[in-house]
Formats: structure tokens, C-alpha cells, sequence
């Protein structure tokens, strides 16, 4: 499996995943930074530069593809997860679900830096124990989404910087040092 992770697009399947992603809409859908896309392609570029897997830097540019929890705007219904699997592949289509699936009021109290936390899933409301592996890759997603918003966005930075910081930094042994680095220049 650990080969399986390392899978990253071609330049051909990046284009195809870029493309269903501004037919669907995020090209036009504001975001702090400009659009949506421009922020889905930043957090996958660093994602890229904390040195991410394939798979979870698909899943970065994807991730908002069902909405969040902190994030209403969906390119594609939570129904319709099979249109996502067809194009990036079962891991990177997974965790655009996790992520997208966070109830982050009961799951994000519970983060405390072990791998052994209790997650709530929004849509079914079911509470189950992921994998260290899943839930490594949710959290440097997190970290890259939240600092890009945070960058781009003075207010939000103002309002909930302090709390991102102290949950980056509570959970900072499940992240990468470069993505740890990355919090405590910007939010530290």
C-alpha cells in the first residue's frame, strides 16, 4: 500500500482533475486569495513543497470538492462520489471525503497530537477511529488549507489565528517538520 500512496498525476491527469474542477465551478466560486481554484492549487502546491505524497496532494486540490464543515460552496454532491473515484483514484477520493466529512466542533477538540482520536463524520454522524495514516494526511491537508486561507485573509486571521495555532501546534507531531515550520512562521 505504501507504493500505492506515492502515486502523483501525471501532467495530463492534473490537467484533467484542474479542468473538472473549473467546469464544476471553482474557477467562478470566491475564496480568500481569489477563487476557489487558486486555492485549491496553492494548497497543493504546498503540499508539494512539505514533501506530500501524490495522493494527499490530489486530495489537497480536492478537497473542497463535497464542501466542509467551514466551507459551504460544493462542486459536486456528497451523492456523487463516483464521479471523483473515476478521476483520482480511490485513496485521493477517500480523502477528499474525510476531509470534507469532518464535524469539526467534536472532532477538532479531540486532536491532541497521538493518532488515536475519535472522529465524527458529519454527513452520517458516525464517530469511528481512523487510521494514523488517514489522519496524518487530514491534518497536513488542514495545516495547508487553513494557512493559505489565513494568509489571505487579514480578518480571519485576526479572529482565528491564535486557535489554529494552538491546534497546529497540539498535533504537531503527526505533521511533516516542513509543515510544522510553516505554522510557526506564519502563526507563531
Amino acid at each position: 500500500m505504501a507504493s500505492a500512496r506515492r502515486h502523483h498525476l501525471t501532467e495530463r491527469e492534473q490537467q484533467a482533475v484542474e479542468a473538472f474542477l473549473r467546469d464544476r465551478g471553482a474557477a467562478l466560486v470566491p475564496h480568500p486569495g481569489g477563487t476557489l481554484l487558486e486555492h485549491l492549487s496553492r494548497v497543493r502546491r504546498m503540499l508539494a513543497d512539505w514533501g506530500a505524497d501524490g495522493v494527499v496532494q490530489t486530495a489537497g486540490l480536492c478537497h473542497a470538492t463535497y464542501g466542509t464543515d467551514g466551507f459551504g460552496p460544493k462542486l459536486l454532491p456528497v451523492t456523487d462520489r463516483a464521479t471523483l473515484l473515476g478521476l483520482i483514484g480511490q485513496q485521493a477520493e477517500e480523502l477528499v471525503y474525510f476531509y470534507a466529512s469532518c464535524d469539526r466542533a467534536a472532532t477538532y477538540p479531540r486532536l491532541d497530537g497521538t493518532d488515536a482520536v475519535v472522529f465524527r463524520d458529519r454527513f452520517t454522524g458516525r464517530e469511528h477511529q481512523p487510521p494514523a495514516e488517514t489522519l496524518r494526511a487530514f491534518l497536513i491537508i488542514t495545516a495547508a488549507n487553513e494557512l493559505d486561507v489565513l494568509a489571505h485573509n487579514a480578518d480571519l486571521a485576526r479572529q482565528h489565528g491564535s486557535g489554529l495555532y494552538g491546534l497546529l501546534t497540539r498535533v504537531g507531531p503527526l505533521l511533516p517538520p516542513a509543515a510544522r515550520d510553516a505554522v510557526a512562521r506564519q502563526l507563531g
